[in-house]
């Protein structure tokens, strides 16, 4: 994948939206002392090119319930069953994120369940049961004390 060159005032945008997603164009214009339309343009182009993948809320999963949060370690019986274990694993709704890895893993997970039965539900009933994987290693997570998008630097 080949890099994307930004100037200044495209990463003075991306960092108004990583902070907040919803900024009106006009103000984020404003800001960076140039027309709506321009921002507008380069907007368009960041995401033509990729660079932005799209946009979200973030939603605190305790307020609705989800008070378990897992990372969850999956080791495969053979690495060329990586497309039909992430198919089979995207099936599974309580699964967040999915990050192929280097090391004793090869792919992470986060989960975040209602309760522990759900967790152990999700886990032995619905993860395990994937033929291709070999073993599992859960470790609960007790507190997120930060989340942030990948940081922009003056150096891209």
């Amino acid at each position: 994948m080949a890099k994307v060159t930004i100037d200044e005032i495209d990463r003075k945008i991306l960092r108004y939206l990583v902070e907040n997603a919803r900024m009106p164009f006009l103000e984020i214009a404003r800001e960076c002392g140039i027309s709506g339309a321009a921002i507008h343009q380069r907007v368009k182009k960041l995401d033509e090119a990729g660079v932005i993948l799209g946009s979200k809320i973030d939603i605190d999963p305790r307020l609705l319930g989800y008070d378990v949060c897992a990372i969850i370690g999956v080791q495969l019986k053979d690495p060329a069953s990586n497309d039909d274990t992430i198919a089979r694993l995207k099936e599974i709704n309580e699964i967040v994120e999915c990050h192929f890895i280097a090391g004793h893993y090869s792919i992470l997970l986060k989960v975040y369940c209602r309760d522990n039965d759900h967790m152990m539900h999700t886990l032995f009933d619905k993860i395990r049961k994937i033929p291709t994987i070999y073993d599992t290693e859960t470790f609960i997570s007790l507190m997120e004390p930060f989340s942030r998008q990948v940081f922009i630097d003056d150096n891209l």
